[in-house]
């Protein structure tokens, strides 16, 4: 019998008798969480259930200290058990630490005081990196065996070919054993070593020769796999095998090769990557993890660290950068080597239902010192800052896939970054963090004493928000987007040279653009080049044309684009009254943020938020395109639960007798 689903969130539903399908993200089964130490217990809640459904938990300390000078790959698992602990950096056998892992719960994993993996003393602060894998078929599975020295399977339960496999003997000193379809056309006859540089090698006894199934593997009579008496862990992967998002047709892991060739090199995934695990099979070359929360970005900027050395981590440009559709490698050499990786899809794939989820404005008080700022409740993609009280100061926007550092105002046609460094200073990154930033020192802008600030963080989650790094072409080019859904709403900045924000809404015509540093009216061809192609974007993909504000050959540009999400946010138009008029939304506790232009005549891109007030009088606005103070000295927007009211007042002129509008409003 048929199965009916209904879009959105929402559940599947099986008709006589049939078994109900339930939806499986990746945000469900995968997380990387990055901690600070605290020399004592704390609770890591990535919501992975581990305790109901079992994993992998691998943890790796970021920096050095005086009194842990390098931190190992520390590796633990339910089928081994709660303190239990590997190390993929060294040959020792398994060890037991009752101040390590303490638990694995049914939302993360719990931490005692080990020094590896939960360091802090003084100043001498441990900084780690946890990336979790949850079992579940098509995805990853843990199994554990004992050796027999003869050839024998080992039954598995991933429910789809493995396409690697890495194993380690537990009660003995041995090297790990990786198995990794991408090594050659025979991969049951090759073995890399996960400790070592080490190149692939060729040898049957790893493997005896026989490829794995979607049932089990098959180890041989080497010792480091199968020696009589030995017991063994193994992790297993899957490559491309579905079973995720809505429909379960969706890929969230990938285990694949690429020859390096000269300039870039790009790997088409047919998603966006949060986490990838590379090695050069060919010649000596560590073990490469990199992960977007930790710094995988579009400019090239790298946190590296190594899975098979106790080393700290490496922060490099020029390395793995993720596209919409993969992740590429710009390489000089043109090595001709092959390159071995895991790819784990980005999150959120759910569909969100609620706006807190996906958006937070919120106000702090600047410090004029090295500052961390939580409370978004979710893990941000992009910060957007102003300071509120003082005019010649603009609102900055930074993002995790741009990088740390790399900043665009929205009000200038100035490029990405460095253009700003007198007003930020010497040392003043930004660093997205998991549940907002962390920002050194700044005394300027975005960090003033006592300035008062306000943040708006945004996460991207399918049909809400998405943002895409692009190289310009010089001629008319569609690039691929994750939004899942038409965008209703994009704004694009070039951020290799000077450019306006390019704007386009469902509500202009394909060929129009407005500019949000600028309040110009709507403006269309001749009066410009050609910037859309007159091309309306589709679900997967977005087009531009020649015109070098957005398409320049070899320039560089970001793609902001959103789209209306039910009872999240509103992409809208609306017609002015002249006096007051509501604008329905579809939300039910109103709207928390709402940004309105005028398109027919010239006007401000005027901003509202909760978090200052949107209330029955007087509400404080910003405008996008200028480094004004605020304004609360008018009553332009007025509650209401399915949305907002805008009022006629000659202060923003929003709502003009038959003047036209477009904005964006979230819930």
């Amino acid at each position: 019998m048929p199965l009916q689903a209904t879009s959105g969130a929402a559940s599947y539903d099986a008709f006589g008798g049939g078994v109900p399908v339930v939806p499986v993200y990746i945000e469900q089964i995968f997380s990387t969480y990055l901690y600070t130490g605290n020399n004592s217990t704390q609770t890591i809640t990535n919501n992975i259930d581990l305790s109901t459904k079992g994993g992998l938990v691998w943890i790796k300390g970021r920096n050095s200290t005086t009194i842990v000078p390098n931190f190992n790959n520390i590796l633990y698992d339910t089928a081994r058990g709660v303190y239990k602990t590997l190390q993929s950096n060294t040959t020792d056998e398994q060890g037991t630490s009752f101040t390590g892992l303490t638990a694995f719960t049914t939302s993360g994993f719990s931490l005692g005081s080990a020094s590896q993996t939960n360091l802090e003393f003084d100043s001498d602060i441990g900084h780690y990196a946890s990336w979790t894998f949850r079992k579940q078929p098509k995805f990853f599975d843990v199994v554990t065996y004992t050796g027999t020295g003869s050839a024998q399977a080992i039954a598995h339960n991933l429910g789809s070919v493995p396409a690697c496999i890495i194993v380690k003997r537990t009660n003995s000193a041995n090297n790990w054993n990786v198995y990794h379809r991408g090594t050659s056309a025979t991969p049951q006859n090759d073995f890399l070593t996960l400790n070592t540089t080490a190149a692939s090698v060729s040898d049957v006894e790893k493997w005896n020769n026989t490829a794995p199934t979607s049932t089990n593997f098959t180890v041989g009579i080497a010792s480091t796999t199968n020696a009589s008496g030995g017991t063994y862990v193994a992790y297993l992967f899957a490559h491309n095998a579905g079973g995720f998002g809505l429909t379960g047709t969706d890929n969230v892991i990938s285990c694949g090769s690429y020859v390096e060739t000269t300039g870039a090199n790009a790997v088409n995934l047919g998603y966006e990557p949060q986490w990838l695990l590379v090695k050069n099979a060919s010649v000596a070359e560590d073990w490469w993890l990199i992960d977007t929360m930790r710094g995988m970005t579009a400019a090239g900027q790298d946190a590296l660290l190594r899975a098979n050395t106790s080393g700290t981590e490496l922060s490099a440009g020029g390395n793995w950068y993720p596209t919409a559709t993969g992740f590429a490698n710009d390489a000089a050499s043109g090595s001709g080597d092959t390159y071995i990786y895991i790819a784990i899809r980005r999150g959120p794939m759910k569909v969100p239902t609620s706006g807190t989820s996906v958006f937070k404005p919120m106000t702090r008080t600047g410090t004029a010192a090295a500052a961390t700022v939580t409370g978004a409740g979710f893990t941000p993609d992009s910060v957007l800052i102003k300071d509120t009280s003082s005019g010649g100061r603009p609102f900055v926007l930074n993002d995790r896939l741009r990088g740390v550092n790399n900043y665009l105002l929205t009000s200038s046609t100035g490029n990405e970054a460095t253009v700003y460094s007198t007003w930020f200073g010497v040392d003043n990154s930004i660093v997205l963090g998991m549940d907002g930033y962390s920002i050194v020192n700044s005394a300027q802008i975005i960090n003033a004493n006592p300035a008062p600030l306000i943040n708006y963080f945004f996460r991207r989650a399918p049909s809400f928000f998405d943002e895409v790094c692009y190289t310009g072409t010089g001629s008319a080019t569609s690039f691929a987007h994750n939004l899942t859904v038409v965008p209703e709403l994009m704004i694009v900045k070039r951020r290799s040279g000077s450019g306006a924000w390019m704007v386009n809404s469902q509500y202009l015509a394909a060929d129009a653009r407005l500019e949000m540093q600028s309040t110009s009216a709507v403006q269309a061809p001749p009066e410009f080049g050609d910037v859309w192609n007159n091309t309306r974007p589709t679900s997967t993909v977005f087009t531009v044309g020649t015109d070098s504000e957005i398409n320049a050959s070899g320039g560089t540009y970001v793609n902001y684009l959103f789209a209306t999400c039910a009872g999240v946010s509103k992409v809208f138009s609306y017609t002015g009254n002249g006096s007051s008029q509501t604008i329905n939304c579809g939300f039910t506790g109103g709207a928390r943020w709402i940004l309105i232009k005028r398109t027919d005549s010239t006007g401000d891109w005027y901003c509202w938020d909760s978090a200052r007030g949107i209330v029955s009088g007087n509400d404080p606005h910003l405008s996008l395109n200028t480094t004004a103070a605020e304004v609360t000295s008018d009553d332009t927007i007025d509650t209401d639960s399915t949305g907002f009211v805008v009022n006629q007042v000659s202060a923003t002129n929003v709502n003009v007798s038959s003047a036209t509008y477009i904005g964006i409003a979230i819930a």
